[in-house]
């Protein structure tokens, strides 16, 4: 089963007199014909308006009740802000390679409610079974997406589906029995958290990385395959998606005062990849933010616990859903001005193969009028007039008897 590579057969060449199989390597949306960097200045205005908010959420709750913020209460409110930050970078790993994960809900209530089952056997023996039933999941999740090419929020779903009927065959909630306590590291866990959400927002604002993320981000007909580099990659992204999703849930489990319920576990996918695409990770894939996860997981966070101390009830369905919504208009003002600006030439990257660039360059082509080349169309011939013949000259003519 081949795998096609977008562009490559086009025979539509842009106006720029590149053809097309050079614009495969050169641009990122070759069907548009986009050339130059990303603008990643909407992506910091985006940042800055998330940062002022929750520095204004965070002042009302210290106004509201001082108390969540101190003590053991902060610690429980970060390691809970941790849990939700693995669950949406997730969501946002999957997101950026246009193949969303909306199994991330139900496999981390699935492994919250192993862990709570199995925790007296000790962190290693419970986490690491848990673990790698995530990663056999995903990476069946990701051959079917990839081989087959089918959407990835489709295939996911039905992968959801099949972890709702094992967290169903529980009637009653779980009550965790290991004696694991992520508070007392709740400052590294945290630490540990942002430096992930952080580097992975500068990383990928790294023009090659982005184009090696999202190149399964459709430019033409979404259909059609987009190699096999785009293939391998997004499949990767499938796999450490469930597995970051398994480890949220053991982390919520584990931080939770109370035993699991086993609830199917999709309004934590709803309130993931709202908080993804809150923090500008683009719905269509491949583009995202720097600082972005990180704000908008705090921001989510604190909310949580400033909507308790007012006297309002909130579910993690509302608030994925207002997500969700402030997100997908999120996704719109950067698909807007994200985009190269219009006329760049910038392309400081060598052309290669478009996956592993082997650093040689090629010369633009130039355009070619007519070949093979014509022969100048000759005179047509004069008639001959008889009264110019030599013979007629007017002039006597020498002759040299000497020189003969």
């Amino acid at each position: 089963m081949g795998y096609e590579e977008t562009g490559r057969e086009g025979s539509v060449e842009p106006s720029s007199e590149v053809p097309a199989a050079v614009l495969e390597n050169v641009f990122d949306d070759p069907g548009q014909g986009d050339s130059g960097r990303d603008r990643v200045g909407v992506h910091l205005v985006w940042e800055v308006l998330l940062l002022a908010g929750l520095a204004t959420l965070g002042w009302l709750l210290w106004r509201a009740d001082s108390d969540v913020l101190r003590g053991d209460n902060l610690r429980t409110l970060l390691v809970g802000m941790v849990g939700l930050g693995l669950l949406a970078l997730a969501a946002g790993l999957s997101l950026r390679t246009a193949a969303p994960n909306l199994a991330v809900g139900p496999v981390a209530v699935a492994a919250a409610l192993h862990y709570a089952e199995q925790g007296d056997q000790g962190l290693a023996a419970s986490v690491g079974p848990a673990v790698a039933v995530a990663a056999l999941g995903g990476l069946a999740l990701a051959l079917a997406v990839v081989v087959l090419h089918v959407p990835g929020w489709a295939a996911s779903l039905a992968g959801a589906a099949g972890v709702v009927v094992y967290i169903e065959r529980r009637s009653a909630p779980v009550l965790v029995q290991g004696d694991y306590d992520p508070g007392r590291s709740a400052g590294y866990l945290f630490a540990g958290f942002a430096a992930v959400a952080v580097l992975g927002g500068l990383f990928g604002a790294i023009r090659a990385i982005r184009r090696l993320v999202g190149r399964y981000r459709p430019v033409t007909d979404p259909a059609r395959r987009r190699g096999v580099v785009a293939a391998v990659v997004t499949a990767l992204a499938l796999v450490g998606s469930t597995v970051l999703a398994a480890l949220a849930g053991v982390l919520l489990a584990a931080n939770g005062p109370g035993p699991v319920t086993p609830t199917p576990g999709l309004d934590w996918t709803v309130l993931a990849i709202g908080v993804a695409l809150l923090g500008g990770t683009s719905a269509y894939g491949r583009r995202g933010g720097l600082f972005g996860t990180l704000l908008a997981v705090s921001l989510v966070t604190v909310f949580q616990a400033y909507a308790p101390a007012r006297g309002w009830t909130v579910d993690r369905w509302t608030v994925g859903a207002v997500a969700i919504g402030v997100g997908l208009l999120v996704t719109r003002l950067v698909e807007t001005y994200g985009r190269p600006r219009p006329g760049s030439t910038d392309n400081p990257e060598p052309i290669g193969d478009g996956a592993i660039s082997t650093g040689w360059t090629m010369p633009r082509s130039q355009p070619v009028d007519n070949w093979p080349p014509t022969l100048p169309t000759p005179a047509a011939p004069q008639p001959v007039d008889p009264w110019r013949d030599p013979r007629w000259e007017d002039s006597p003519r020498r002759w040299d008897a000497g020189e003969r």
